[in-house]
């Protein structure tokens, strides 16, 4: 069921209702550099893992132990000044504070705006103030009938695929993965991941910006298809490594002798980030509220939630004792998971 072109042009992210709509798409990119952004933080944390090694002693550590304190206060610190969702208060029962906020943020002092007057009107018509979007506990509007299901479906599908595409596993336990690729020394696995980190920012970049001229599903299908031959890669590359080590260093790190097999490893994991990048990065927090009408969006953001926390259950528990297990041989498993959603194309679309 897809959405009119007056739903279209407002909807916008996890809160729903905060841009003004005719500079969202420019000033803010929607919810995409929601997601983009991220890799902002992960540079400045990566280049100070980087730092601290030259620092050595308990400083290695504290300079990271600091600036996650610095940046946790300035949110407490400026979440104070952001203004309440209008959303939220029109269904909470103070339709006045909501339209003065419209009117603020949407219309510049300007209550005749004709975009307060556009999202006065989709408040009214998509909002119940008696309904389901009102109880905390009420969820039967997820599953109200066959067209919510789906929507919810394509919403927690989109979550979990992209935690399980392998992402996790170069994020989190990236040096376990550069073990098995011959890149053991500390500094050197610190270079490459603040150099990855700098390239998957630039592609994240440019998908955002690819996203409404490519479409939707045409990039999830590309990055999911093109990590799963990136893995396929990857286990080849990694599994010569393993066949051609020759010893192991003081600490108990792998040596091998095939460099191209361990140089093949390393390409595999700077071209994965970029593949993911581009495509399922900037669509991780847009598509999953797009694919939801006005009334499930709260409540299906928070399943959404659910899905990626459960995901990184096993993102966080699984992995680490798979890399420690089986190594290489871990890359299988998604190999085959970065397959499945391509394979179902045609069950979540554009206008889902």
């Amino acid at each position: 069921m897809p959405c009119t072109s007056k739903c279209r042009l407002i909807q916008t992210g996890p809160d729903g209702s905060r841009a003004e709509p005719k500079r969202r798409l420019p000033l803010t990119q929607d919810p995409r550099t929601h997601s983009t952004l991220w890799f902002s933080g992960s540079i400045i944390a990566s280049g100070a893992a980087r730092g601290g090694l030259n620092t050595g002693g308990d400083y290695s550590w504290r300079l990271i132990t600091w600036l996650q304190a610095l940046f946790a206060g300035i949110i407490c610190l400026f979440c104070l000044f952001l203004p309440e969702s209008p959303r939220w208060l029109y269904v909470n029962n103070k339709q006045q504070q909501a339209k003065d906020v419209l009117i603020k943020y949407h219309g510049n002092g300007n209550a005749e705006s004709p975009w307060v007057k556009l999202q006065t009107h989709e408040y009214e018509e998509y909002l119940d103030l008696d309904g389901a979007d009102k109880r905390w506990w009420d969820y039967r509007a997820l599953f109200r009938n066959r067209a919510a299901a789906y929507r919810l479906m394509c919403n927690v599908v989109i979550s979990i695929f992209g935690q399980w595409a392998g992402n996790a596993v170069l994020s989190y336990f990236l040096g376990s993965v550069l073990d098995t690729a011959g890149y053991s020394h500390p500094i050197e696995q610190a270079n490459i991941t603040l150099i990855n980190n700098c390239q998957q920012f630039c592609f994240a970049i440019l998908g955002a910006m690819l996203v409404d001229r490519i479409g939707r599903r045409p990039l999830l299908l590309f990055s999911f298809s093109g990590c799963t031959i990136v893995w396929l890669g990857m286990t080849i590359a990694s599994a010569m490594c393993a066949r051609s080590q020759t010893g192991v260093t003081d600490d108990g790190k792998p040596i091998f002798s095939n460099h191209n097999a361990s140089q093949a490893a390393l390409a595999m994991i700077f071209i994965f980030g970029s593949i993911y990048s581009v495509g399922i990065t900037p669509l991780q927090a847009l598509y999953p509220v797009e694919v939801l009408s006005f009334e499930m969006r709260a409540k299906g953001m928070a399943f959404s939630s659910l899905a990626v926390n459960a995901a990184g259950l096993l993102n966080q528990f699984a992995w680490p004792v798979s890399m420690n297990k089986i190594a290489w041989k871990t890359y299988i498993i998604f190999t085959v998971g970065s397959s499945t959603l391509p394979s179902t194309r045609g069950t979540c679309g554009d206008g889902c």
